[in-house]
């Protein structure tokens, strides 16, 4: 649905983004992760035909970036959705079904789908932030978009708006939605997305799904031990491992070293009450990969 190939941007002499390859599936959640001024708000803007790219190219669907077709199969949701304080909800989701030529009578059930039913005649000035985005929400579904662009769509949100929201863009998926979401809150995303991209200095330094990406770095994998009453000081001298909290054992390995470490464990039998193998969180293989040399 997205595909961008050898995508360059430059703003004067500085580089926004270099040469910059990835394309987003129908039905794929696409995770984009950058510090600011990574990249992120240029790649958005080509997508969505703000701006035109200097070299490389951008097709939505089959179609140019901006194009009529385009814009049809694309719906944006940014960080900060702002709407006219005086027209209720039902009012602005009406404003905007009659701009893409949708049928006004639909804005209660997109007012119902992102929980603001109950709200539909109360004006905009009174919402919080949390219901602004979920509007902005709303209207991004308006034509059954086949790409949605989303900047930090859930800020503002408290948390079982987030949890709605995922669980929206996951029936959204489902239905063949494409979606590229662009997000700080990284545990948020890290178990809510099907592959994660990561731009740093304009450059993609990294694009795969959560799991490929832990393999790739090797970074070192935490056992957290549990031992029995009385038994921690000896399960820690066994294992080389260091005391947390009286009873648990915090140990770390290479990923190659992990089965060996678990078979030293068990043999600890009646001394080990459980063990839980931490992976490297999404936010340490960010850092990992959003420094190492391009």
């Amino acid at each position: 649905m997205l595909t961008l190939s050898q995508v360059t941007r430059t703003f004067g002499g500085l580089t926004a983004l270099d040469a910059v390859s990835f394309a987003v599936a129908p039905g794929e959640r696409v995770a984009l992760l950058g510090h600011n001024g990574a990249g992120k708000s240029t790649l958005m803007k080509l997508v969505l035909g703000l701006i035109a790219a200097d070299g490389g190219r951008i097709s939505v669907g089959g179609h140019a970036p901006g194009s009529h077709a385009a814009r049809a199969l694309t719906a944006y949701l940014p960080e900060n959705a702002a709407f006219h304080p005086a027209l209720t909800g039902a009012e602005t989701l009406r404003y905007y079904l009659r701009l893409r030529g949708e049928d006004p009578a639909k804005a209660g059930a997109l007012l119902e789908r992102v929980g603001l039913g109950a709200a539909a005649q109360r004006r905009i000035g009174t919402y919080s932030k949390g219901m602004r985005q979920r509007v902005g929400l709303a209207q991004a579904l308006i034509g059954h978009p086949r790409l949605l662009v989303l900047d930090e769509p859930t800020s503002g949100l408290d948390p079982v708006s987030r949890r709605d929201f995922y669980a929206l863009l996951a029936e959204l998926a489902a239905d063949g939605a494409a979606i590229l979401l662009s997000s700080h809150a990284l545990t948020e995303v890290e178990a809510r997305t099907d592959r994660i991209a990561i731009l740093s200095g304009g450059r993609l330094m990294a694009n795969d799904t959560l799991a490929n990406l832990r393999r790739q770095a090797a970074l070192p994998i935490r056992l957290q031990v549990s031992a029995r009453p009385g038994a921690a000081d000896e399960v820690a001298h066994r294992l080389q491992g260091g005391r947390r909290n009286g009873v648990l054992v915090d140990l770390s390995c290479r990923p190659d070293e992990k089965l060996d470490r678990l078979g030293a464990i068990t043999a600890l039998g009646p001394m080990v009450e459980d063990v839980e193998i931490l992976p490297p969180s999404l936010e340490d293989l960010y850092t990992h990969y959003s420094r190492r040399p391009s």
